[in-house]
């Protein structure tokens, strides 16, 4: 046994000497588990502790240096570790604020607005240096969102307003494992969100000085070109594609209706309407072919000046550009210092694209904004950006011993089946790639996607955005409407393709909810497939087998019951979910749905007689009062009304209210109350022969900055 263990530790050694080139490219994977131990702990560690680990892995390493043994690899490993580690814990600190512990409605309030975005019918706007006449400065959030609707003054970045306002907290996770909306606004800066009463009073208009001036007009640009795109479209009737053409110019996508948004996920186009590296790369690709064109249709020009590093300048100069319009969200950050990179290699006459220009930007990202890390953008852009450069470089090699044979056409209808058999194929990589997060964030995965990209790349590559540089060029001088209708027309027939293929028989598959640890093995098993060069790649497949294995042993909760007590979900007895109510919490209820591979909840049931509920012909029984709920022979009691808790205390084992019960109901082997649900959040029960397991919102998050602090506050919620 021993001789083949070392034998195995032999050939893992070579292997990883023999790939040493590649060892940089796993320094930002160690800083990204770095960051992603920081945000799993359950309480805050101590500032310290990044720190140390930063000192003692660098001192590990200096000592070590000139060995480059393994020693060394390990520490450089555990330094970018820790360095993960310590930006996840500065950056907490840096961003930590007061966040609104109840609601306000209504409240006077005053402050400056820093964004604005469009809404449909309305506009959103976050504003800081509030002032809010029931709160304290220590109370005060840092921001607020709030929605602005109906008739409103025309409004500016930088302007100051004044008004009515209802405000209350971030929301909290509607389910254990949830997306953490909190956390999300933490990180924002956001302490609190809601909307206006009536219209608001501008009482100061922005400055237009200084950096803070050219800020503000960037961002409005932004905004009146959004708006000025969809209002050119929204007169002649046609909305849908005006809401479309400005998020693909602008990045808001606040105005596309929900029926269209819907078809570009189950088409599988949804990327499209991300600003990420296909539009930045398309209009940075644009702008340097038409400046190296033009300036090569001068003979003299071209002879005697570096027209390529002129257009690369050019082109750097737009891409940047339309970066800032774009909002400079994570994937377009990531896109543009990529392909700036890029750009900048052409000035030095270097080779721009390559793995290690992704690490190199996952890691300006990640020391920036290491939340950034957990969210669906950031892990969907790069697993797709580094699937489709590991594939391509293994193309490439293959071509280059077609070429170097004489066996590569290049007619031009067989360069036309390149390009098509290209898009197919990147879809298909990146498909492939980012598949397990959307389904962890999004739960479904599209079919038809690689259908839909066939048509839908090409038509965007080749006619939508060469139209919207053009657009971008005429703005200034009022004529933007003879780019914007060929536009429209391309972007049209992407609506039309996403349409028809979302309602095609089979489109979409749901999925249920995915643990945590099932998506880090599928990362990691990624990583090793796409990272290394050896054969010993072929082992990450092991990791991602071993994640996708998860979706079998997902078992979905019995019981759900909101952080408010007002909404309750079931398992009934065909597999499907009862949910007490949608209208009092359709956004919460459709999430659960979501996250069950359900499309739709099944009917909340109504009084039943106690013999079928006893034989088990049902497992809901439901009155006035309140609901009992079987499951393995075990009764559970749903109490809604003071006056059914002594009954459902004697009968049940398990007892979910919505009162606060204060120790009357003693006879059950689990009691959640309203107290519970204030502390604690919303609350999953799985029950089972061996008894009954529950777990809380907060149990899983545990004490950390961005989940609000109640006395009382469990940490853990215990189960049977």
């Amino acid at each position: 046994m021993l001789k083949y263990w070392d034998i195995l530790q032999s050939r893992l050694i070579n292997s990883l000497l023999a790939e040493r080139d590649q060892w940089v490219l796993w320094l930002p994977v160690a800083l990204a588990f770095g960051i992603a131990f920081y945000f799993s702990l359950m309480v805050e560690p101590p500032l310290y502790l990044g720190a140390v680990g930063l000192i003692i892995s660098g001192m590990v390493a200096w000592i070590f240096r000139s060995s480059r043994s393994f020693l060394w690899l390990i520490a450089i490993s555990l330094f970018a570790f820790s360095l993960g580690f310590s930006a996840g814990e500065w950056r907490t600190g840096y961003v930590m604020a007061p966040v609104l512990k109840k609601e306000l409605r209504p409240a006077r309030m005053d402050g400056r607005i820093v964004n604005i975005e469009s809404r449909g019918k309305g506009v959103r706007v976050t504003l800081d240096r509030l002032r809010i006449s029931t709160l304290g400065p220590h109370e005060t959030p840092q921001k607020v969102r709030v929605r602005l609707a109906g008739n409103q003054p025309e409004l500016g970045l930088g302007d100051w307003i004044s008004g009515r306002f209802g405000l209350s907290p971030p929301t909290p996770p509607v389910a254990p494992g949830a997306f953490d909306f909190q956390r999300r606004a933490f990180f924002q800066g956001i302490g609190g969100v809601g909307f206006s009463f009536g219209a608001v009073t501008v009482t100061q208009e922005a400055r237009s000085d200084g950096w803070p001036g050219l800020f503000s007009k960037v961002i409005n640009l932004r905004h009146d070109i959004a708006v000025r795109v969809a209002g050119y479209f929204s007169d002649r009737g046609r909305g849908k594609t005006g809401a479309v053409v400005a998020a693909l110019m602008t990045g808001e996508r606040g105005g596309i209706p929900p029926e269209a948004m819907d078809s570009f996920r189950k088409s599988g186009l949804a990327h499209l309407l991300a600003i990420s590296g296909l539009h930045i790369g398309l209009i940075a690709g644009i702008i340097f072919f038409a400046v190296r064109a033009g300036l090569a249709m001068s003979g003299s020009a071209a002879l005697k000046y570096p027209i390529k590093k002129w257009a690369a300048l050019a082109a750097l100069a737009g891409a940047f550009g339309y970066a800032l319009i774009a909002g400079a969200t994570v994937p377009t950050i990531r896109a543009f210092l990529m392909v700036g990179l890029v750009l900048v290699a052409v000035l030095f006459d270097r080779r721009g694209l390559s793995m290690r220009l992704v690490g190199f930007a996952a890691s300006a990202i990640l020391l920036v904004q290491p939340e950034a890390l957990l969210g669906a953008s950031f892990q969907l852009s790069f697993a797709a950006v580094i699937a489709l450069i590991a594939a391509y470089e293994a193309l490439s090699r293959w071509r280059q011993g077609r070429v170097r044979k004489g066996s590569f056409a290049t007619s031009s209808w067989h360069k036309g089946a390149l390009y098509l058999g290209g898009v197919a194929l990147t879809t298909l990589i990146a498909g492939t790639a980012t598949a397990p997060f959307a389904a962890f964030h999004f739960n479904q995965f599209p079919h038809y996607g690689m259908i839909a990209n066939l048509i839908a790349v090409p038509v965007t590559a080749l006619w939508v955005m060469p139209w919207a540089v053009v657009a971008f060029a005429l703005l200034p001088l009022g004529l933007e409407g003879l780019a914007l209708i060929p536009m429209g027309w391309g972007v049209d027939l992407v609506l039309m393709v996403a349409d028809k293929v979302a309602h095609w028989p089979g489109a979409v598959s749901l999925l249920p909810a995915m643990p945590g640890w099932a998506l880090v093995f599928l990362a990691f098993g990624g990583l090793w497939l796409c990272l290394w060069r050896g054969r010993w790649r072929i082992f990450g497949l092991g990791g991602m087998i071993f994640g996708i294995a998860s979706l079998g042993f997902i078992q979905f909760p019995d019981i759900l019951i909101d952080h408010r007590g007002r909404l309750m979900a079931v398992q009934n007895d065909t597999g499907g979910m009862a949910v007490s109510s949608r209208r009092a919490g359709r956004f919460t209820s459709n999430i659960w749905l979501r996250r069950a591979a359900l499309e739709k909840a099944s009917a909340w049931p109504g009084p039943k007689p106690a013999k079928a509920l006893e034989s088990g012909a049902v497992n809901l029984s439901c009155d006035d009062l309140g609901c009992l709920y079987t499951a393995q022979g075990k009764v559970v009691a749903l109490v809604t009304d003071i006056a059914a808790l002594e009954e459902d205390c004697a009968v049940a084992v398990a007892v979910i209210t919505t009162i606060a019960v204060r120790g009357r109901c003693q006879g059950p082997d689990l009691v959640i109350d309203w107290f519970d649900l204030w502390r604690n959040g919303s609350h999953a029960i799985w029950v089972s022969n061996q008894g009954i397991r529950v777990q809380s919102v907060n149990g899983q998050r545990g004490k950390r900055p961005w989940v609000p602090l109640r006395k009382g506050n469990n940490v853990t919620k215990g189960g049977m």
